[in-house]
């Protein structure tokens, strides 16, 4: 059974940005891509357990403020050291104005 949750408003992020969203004890990023599409990942970096949210986004890629590591939050692919392990990915929907991801 799909399980889609409300994250936001399609205009609380900009393009090329990043937001935090938390949910269930869970905490997710929500990112713009510069081409209008919307993605999700797991919202701790893999390396440290950081907040995604508060790194840099630049095309396809986030890299964690804290060592610098990137991923592509397309896939969730380890893009750059010292990260390794990738994000897990999750499937987005927009309906309306409301950008919805299914968790499972």
């Amino acid at each position: 059974m799909s399980n889609w949750i409300d994250a936001c408003s399609t205009d609380e992020i900009d393009e090329e940005d990043v937001m935090r969203f938390d949910h269930d004890g869970r905490t997710f990023a929500i990112y713009h891509s510069p081409d209008g599409e919307f993605f999700a990942t797991d919202g701790l970096c893999s390396h440290e357990k950081v907040h995604l949210a508060g790194g840099l986004v630049m095309d396809y890629m986030i890299e964690c403020p804290k060592h610098n590591g990137q991923f592509d939050y397309r896939t969730g692919e380890a893009m750059r050291a010292p990260v390794c392990v990738n994000l897990r990915t999750y499937p987005v929907k927009v309906e309306g104005e409301r950008v919805l991801i299914q968790v499972a």
